[in-house]
């Protein structure tokens, strides 16, 4: 059974590679886009405590046990948006998941259905996971990587950790020429539309291709997975770096 608590003492999936690139110690700046309930924006907190963590979620509830979790971890390093990043500043509609898997019991300390919300309406999604509900739209704000980063004062993303549920080529757009500011990406890829209009895996390797990111893992097989790219600008992308990269790359998979 899946708990918040066992979650957070859970090693990042991308951990050994973020360590081999950032010291414990760095003042890293961390964009957390579709933090849901902040889990991860803690874990980083943990992991590079001299850090500054930006927290995007745009759902109300999922904001408020944010705000709740980052007070009972006692995280000060996280500042929290209720924005949806995009490829534009505005207002957009957001559909919002619950439900909860008949095979697992049900646990007050995590919520299993308010995980797959999105700027996207739902397509095979409810194919693959049945149990899960999209009764409600809300509303919500947008912003974009670039007009965020330059309303803040901020001129580089050591690493961004994405969550958003097929709307990543949006969110990534919405960087514009700032992409080249951002160091470090982990995001979550489909490898079929669960979302209508969804980008594919192929379409987030081109995009981060034409922009001189280099993929050092990747985790998407059947329907989903995760991979993580480094701008060639901060990590030198020789040759040499580049078989080193695919060797780590194979160690880890």
């Amino acid at each position: 059974m899946i708990n918040l608590e066992s979650y957070l003492n859970t090693p990042l999936a991308c951990e050994k590679s973020l360590r081999r690139y950032f010291s414990s110690k760095d003042v890293l700046t961390i964009f957390d886009i579709g933090a849901c309930e902040g889990e991860d924006s803690i874990r980083y907190a943990r992991l590079f405590p001299n850090s500054r963590i930006f927290s995007f979620e745009p759902v109300p509830g999922n904001f408020q046990k944010m705000s709740d979790n980052l007070k009972n971890f006692n995280v000060r390093s996280v500042s929290c948006f209720r924005e949806a990043m995009s490829d534009k500043e505005g207002e957009a509609v957001f559909y919002v998941s619950s439900g909860h898997p008949d095979t697992m019991e049900k646990n007050k300390d995590w919520d299993y259905g308010n995980k797959s919300s999105s700027l996207l309406l739902p397509d095979k999604l409810k194919d693959t996971h049945a149990w899960l509900k999209f009764e409600k739209q809300i509303n919500v704000k947008t912003n974009t990587i670039k007009n965020f980063c330059l309303e803040n004062n901020i001129h580089e993303i050591d690493y961004i950790h994405m969550d958003v549920q097929g709307a990543e080529l949006k969110v990534l757009q919405g960087a514009g020429e700032f992409i080249d500011t951002i160091k470090s990406v982990w995001l979550e890829v489909e490898t079929v539309s669960l979302y209508e209009n969804q980008p594919l895996k192929e379409d987030v390797e081109q995009f981060f291709k034409k922009h001189g990111f280099i993929k050092h893992m990747d985790t998407a097989e059947v329907i989903s997975g995760d991979q993580l790219y480094l701008n060639k600008k901060y990590f030198n992308a020789s040759v040499k770096l580049k078989r080193f990269l695919q060797n780590v790359f194979k160690k880890e998979k």
